[in-house]
């Protein structure tokens, strides 16, 4: 029951969070001083054309009626149609979610596979050379701005080395679009060659969106395993003569895994919402190249479309987020 009350309450805050949200992205995309009725237009348009184009397109009246009419195109579904691609906003969207999903999915694989071993490593050897390398890569792993890694990928990998495809989802044609999930489609399909080359083109974008994420999934298992070990229980079992090893992989690990959990689920969000760069620079047609073309050319229903995606996406996830912390320590959820 108060799981179920906590979903509602999550639900309930939803809608005026993503009313704020879009209130803030719509003014802030109007006051930019650029004139996408213009560029749609072109060159050749005289002003009597432009302005009957705004006119059409709903862009001369005034900002707060812009976001009321906008309020009630959400309210029936309707995200809008691209000024540039002149389709829905929503067949867009859903043509690049397969593509992003599938590259952050692949991401968190590496992330979380490689950040709790490492992190509990870590904090086995608490401050010996192994926990310092670890911290270092750690502090690197966050540091580093993502454009330059994967500029310093794409070099030494494809360019240099080239054992590895330098941009693009896939090369030739795709495989049959049974899913829109190329992995999961060359292998229904059967064609092995094709997964292959699938691997080789995810291999560079989901290391270089894994790195930060990884970086945070080792910190934050590192702290909550060397909270965990202070504790009175593991006292108890050591003194019992419990292997070392059982210890820590499966009592001491399970007990410290609450705020890596809440983590590994953020970051999922801010990974698939926010890859805007990493798409971009290796040509990955996803929802982040999307939104990035779309705020070069001031595409507002491109640009409004993809902030609605982004808000409900953290919304989804912060709900799951709620709940598996309730799952993991009930008494957050006692009161």
């Amino acid at each position: 029951m108060r799981i179920a009350a906590l979903i509602l309450v999550r639900v309930a805050w939803l809608a005026p969070t993503l009313a704020g949200l879009v209130a803030i992205v719509f003014v802030i995309s109007r006051v930019i001083p650029s004139d996408p009725v213009a560029l749609l237009a072109g060159e050749t348009a005289s002003r009597a054309q432009i302005e009957l184009l705004r006119q059409k397109l709903g862009l001369d009246r005034p900002l707060p009626r812009q976001l009321l009419d906008y309020y009630g195109q959400l309210a029936r579904g309707d995200l809008g149609t691209s000024l540039f691609t002149t389709r829905a906003v929503w067949d867009d969207l859903s043509a690049r979610l397969p593509a992003t999903m599938e590259l952050t999915i692949a991401a968190m694989i590496l992330a979380v596979a490689l950040g709790i071993p490492l992190g509990v490593v870590a904090a086995l050897y608490r401050n010996r050379p192994t926990d310092h390398a670890l911290r270092v890569v750690s502090v690197a792993g966050l540091a580093l701005a993502s454009f330059w890694l994967a500029l310093m990928l794409q070099l030494f990998f494809a360019m240099d080395l080239r054992w590895l495809p330098l941009q693009a989802r896939i090369t030739g044609f795709p495989p049959p679009p049974i899913t829109g999930f190329y992995v999961i489609d060359a292998v229904l399909e059967g064609n092995f060659k094709r997964l292959g080359d699938v691997f080789a083109h995810l291999i560079l974008p989901a290391v270089t969106l894994a790195i930060p994420a990884l970086a945070t999934v080792v910190r934050f298992t590192r702290a909550g395993v060397l909270e965990t070990l202070q504790r009175p229980f593991v006292t108890y079992q050591r003194a019992m003569g419990i292997p070392a090893g059982l210890i820590v992989w499966k009592y001491v690990l399970r007990n410290s895994l609450v705020s890596t959990v809440t983590q590994i689920g953020l970051l999922f969000g801010i990974l698939l919402a926010g890859a805007v760069v990493i798409e971009t620079v290796f040509q990955w047609p996803g929802i982040g190249a999307y939104a990035f073309e779309a705020i070069l050319h001031s595409d507002y229903a491109a640009v409004m479309g993809f902030t609605v995606y982004a808000g409900v996406v953290f919304g989804i996830v912060n709900l799951i987020v709620d709940i598996l912390h309730a799952v993991l320590d009930p008494r957050g959820t006692a009161a």
